[in-house]
């Protein structure tokens, strides 16, 4: 078997095809929020650049740093930008505020005399960033030094330090920054790693599901076969991996396994008959016998010993008769068993249907005439021969005919039979009127041994059913119960 069509490796494909997916789209999302990160940053200093020059300038220049702002028209002021200079802090050397963005805090002067604010009464600035490696005893001197972030939006404060003529000068930039973006920009690969894990299990448990799936279907179909059910057969033989080797091999194996069981029900069958038919037949000759020998007692009775008066003579001739009748049906049960039981072998000739059928009606006419029965025989014309054992076939519609005659003895009725020509058959359609056979026995009136009469043997039909299958032919019954029934024959033609 070709690897590649196995299914493992189907599976380690399928794996493989998911890391390599999932590596490679995790790769893709983290060289993005990199990218990301890296243009934000490179927006932060350029943000604190513009916001050093412009404390610069407000250093050296006679204006108000918002008046440079409004003349030089930065971007990095506009509240639209999302790395906005929220406000610009020149500190002189005293710690006080000697310029602003902010107009709260800006100096003003009153009679004559400039007020400055000092540094220290700002309680609202953002977290400062530099440490004190950057700036020294200083950094006690800011009040934000040890601030930490807590309010959303508050941003972040720099402080760069420039030496003057004064003293050592601070100009401090504050960042405004949007707290909601940044945790939103921190969640984004936590958010595409569960989504990847989350998309990466669906696909694999329905991987799971589809490659087990066939397993669980053999293993149902395993316990179905050991709780007796052998007809069981399992889909997906048609694939070309282990999967499908094996569910085909498990469906030869049922297969073989139901052959098997058909085999030894027949082999059963067939030692059970040949049993009961070496009984039976040594069982006959021992009755038979006897038989004889009554049935000629009987007669012996009849000829020498009746009686001489008429009243006792007739009641003499009418108790010999049945005794006599008795021993005549007990006769023919005994032939029945022994037909159904002996190995038969057909003499096949070519024959004409409707003389074997004709033959087989006389044996009824009689019958039938005191139970007040019409009989009608129609024959299609060009009904071929048939390739039959002419007595074997009496025998089948002798049975017939008496079945159908018994079941109208209380009413009367009508038997009909028809012979007519049918791909590659003769059919011999015989149909009564009588009571019918149930639904429930239908089903069971070609097993031996199996009778709706009290007096039956049960082998009459058994006896027809082999007949038939022994001229390669078909029988069918069909019936309602008191509306009748009609049995179908279908017998080759030459």
């Amino acid at each position: 078997m070709n690897f590649f069509n196995t299914f493992r490796a189907r599976l380690l494909i399928i794996l493989a095809f998911l890391l390599i997916t999932t590596l490679g789209v995790q790769y893709y999302l983290n060289l993005k929020t990199q990218r990301e990160n890296d243009n934000l940053r490179a927006m932060q200093e350029q943000a604190l650049v513009a916001g050093m020059v412009l404390g610069f300038s407000g250093m050296s220049s006679s204006e108000y740093m918002q008046d440079l702002i409004n003349s030089r028209r930065q971007p990095f002021f506009d509240e639209k930008n999302s790395q906005r200079i929220k406000d610009v802090i020149i500190i002189n050397n005293d710690w006080q505020i000697y310029d602003s963005l902010n107009p709260d805090i800006t100096p003003t002067t009153e009679n004559g005399e400039t007020k400055f604010h000092n540094l220290s009464e700002l309680t609202n600035l953002p977290p400062l960033i530099e440490d004190e490696k950057k700036l020294g005893a200083d950094i006690g001197k800011f009040p934000n030094s040890n601030t930490i972030s807590t309010e959303e939006g508050i941003g972040e404060a720099h402080a760069i330090p420039i030496q003057t003529t004064q003293g050592r000068w601070y100009v401090m930039v504050i960042l405004e920054s949007d707290q909601e973006k940044a945790v939103s920009r921190a969640a984004q690969p936590l958010v595409y790693t569960l989504s990847i894990l989350l998309l990466s299990t669906i696909i694999t448990i329905v991987l799971v599901w589809r490659f087990t799936r066939p397993i669980a279907n053999l293993s149902n179909a395993a316990r179905q076969v050991a709780e007796g059910d052998l007809s069981v057969r399992v889909k997906g033989a048609e694939r070309s991996d282990e999967i499908g080797k094996l569910t085909s091999q498990f469906n030869e194996m049922t297969a073989e396994l139901e052959k098997t069981r058909e085999l030894e029900s027949k082999l059963q069958e067939a030692e059970k008959s040949a049993v009961i038919g070496r009984l039976g037949s040594a069982i006959a000759h021992e009755i038979r016998n006897p038989l004889n020998y009554i049935n000629l007692t009987l007669d012996h009775l009849r000829a020498k010993f009746a009686p001489e008066t008429d009243e006792k003579k007739a009641d003499f001739e009418k108790l010999t008769a049945q005794l006599k009748a008795e021993v005549a049906r007990i006769n023919n049960q005994i032939s029945d068993f022994l037909n159904y039981s002996r190995p038969t072998k057909a003499n096949l000739q070519p024959s004409n249907i409707r003389k074997i059928v004709e033959d087989s009606l006389r044996i009824v006419e009689a019958q039938a005439d005191e139970q007040n029965i019409k009989i009608s025989l129609i024959e299609h014309e060009n009904v071929p021969q048939i390739l039959a054992d002419a007595e074997f076939l009496r025998s089948v519609f002798n049975n017939l005919f008496i079945n159908a005659v018994q079941s109208m003895e209380k009413n009367g009725g009508n038997l009909n039979v028809k012979i007519s020509p049918a791909e590659n058959f003769v059919k011999i359609e015989i149909a009564d009127t009588g009571t019918g056979i149930s639904a429930e026995n239908q089903t069971k009136i070609f097993q031996p041994y199996f009778s709706t009469k009290e007096t039956g043997t049960g082998l009459g039909l058994a006896i027809v059913k082999k007949i038939v299958d022994i001229h390669n032919g078909t029988i069918e019954v069909t019936s309602n119960p008191d509306e009748g029934t009609k049995f179908t024959v279908n017998l080759p033609h030459i």
